[in-house]
């Protein structure tokens, strides 16, 4: 049986994405989905973090953080970096930084 494939990337939103619940919305979605990884506030006034899973699902929660947010946000770019395939999941759940 072969596995089809763990993957991982960063990503950076910018937009009114800060006191709007994104980090919030953002580990429910992720959640709803499940895959793993981080969301936090960066200084900057963007929101940062990293998302893995299966290619299908990383695919997923890469639109929704382009296209949907929080119900008050204003996405006005995604930005994805670091996009690969991994090994092995680096987190067991996805969680809110601070």
């Amino acid at each position: 049986m072969t596995s089809p494939g763990l993957w991982s990337v960063d990503y950076e939103v910018y937009g009114d994405v800060q006191g709007v619940f994104f980090r919030k919305y953002t580990e429910e979605q992720a959640k709803r989905v499940a895959v793993v990884g981080w969301v936090k506030n960066t200084a900057y006034g963007t929101v940062t973090g990293q998302v893995q899973g299966s290619k299908e699902k990383v695919d997923v929660m890469k639109n929704w953080l382009i296209n949907v947010g929080s119900p008050m946000s204003r996405i006005d770019k995604a930005v994805f970096s670091n996009e690969r395939q991994i090994q092995d999941l680096g987190y067991s759940s996805f969680k809110t930084k601070y």
